[in-house]
């Protein structure tokens, strides 16, 4: 149980597994924050075809835990398009979890959005068409910056939650930090040094994205 013998022996492949697990977090939730954008201006527009298309994304996503989620895109969604096509049909890891990942946040995001933007005062709404302006420029310039700094606190953690849910994917095999401390541990047994270091670097990113978030919010209150 050397901790630091462990660190120093598993570094390279501690590093190269959190290195994917930072890109794919950081990809899905740039996919996830337009997702989410997207779904919640479906669920609070006036158009009932868009308003069930979202909250039937919302249910679904919402309702289902996260590892299911994984293996269907993984397993069986290839599965099912080949029964419907009778074509080879794979997709690759990455693309999977990616799917996943971005896929379960968006719906969060996209409830965390509409939430802001309904505590935004309605009568600023109301104000700003009858001053002229279009749904779409008082969206942008009015409700939506006023919703980010509403949201801000959420949505920070809902980045947290992602980051610490992509170690879930290691289920399907991607090849995150999870996975090559698994591996590690399997070829060596130091299950306890190792773990402890896994932990000790999501709790350091954590705590740095924790940082980050009362700096921003200082300033946008300021």
């Amino acid at each position: 149980m050397n901790l630091f013998g462990v660190l120093q022996e598993s570094w390279p492949m501690l590093m190269e597994g959190l290195g994917m697990t930072v890109r794919i977090t950081v990809l899905s939730l740039i996919i996830a924050l337009i997702v989410g954008i997207f779904v919640c201006l479906m669920n609070i527009s006036s158009n009932k075809v868009l308003r069930g298309i979202a909250k039937f994304y919302i249910w679904l996503i919402r309702g289902t835990p996260m590892l299911v989620q994984a293996f269907y895109f993984y397993f069986a969604l290839p599965q099912l398009v080949q029964g419907l096509t009778g074509t080879q049909f794979r997709i690759d890891i990455f693309t999977a979890s990616l799917v996943t990942l971005s896929m379960n946040a968006g719906a969060y995001i996209s409830e965390i959005f509409r939430g802001s933007i309904e505590a935004v005062p309605k009568g600023q709404m109301e104000a700003s068409r009858s001053l002229g302006l279009s749904y779409a420029k008082t969206m942008q310039k009015i409700i939506l910056p006023q919703a980010v700094r509403i949201c801000l606190p959420s949505l920070v953690n809902q980045f947290i939650i992602t980051l610490k849910d992509s170690t879930i994917l290691y289920a399907i095999g991607l090849a995150e930090i999870m996975n090559k401390a698994k591996i590690y541990v399997g070829r060596t047994m130091e299950s306890f040094a190792t773990y402890t270091w896994v932990a000790i670097f999501f709790l350091a990113i954590v705590t740095v994205l924790s940082l980050v978030s009362r700096y921003v919010e200082r300033r946008m209150n300021a």
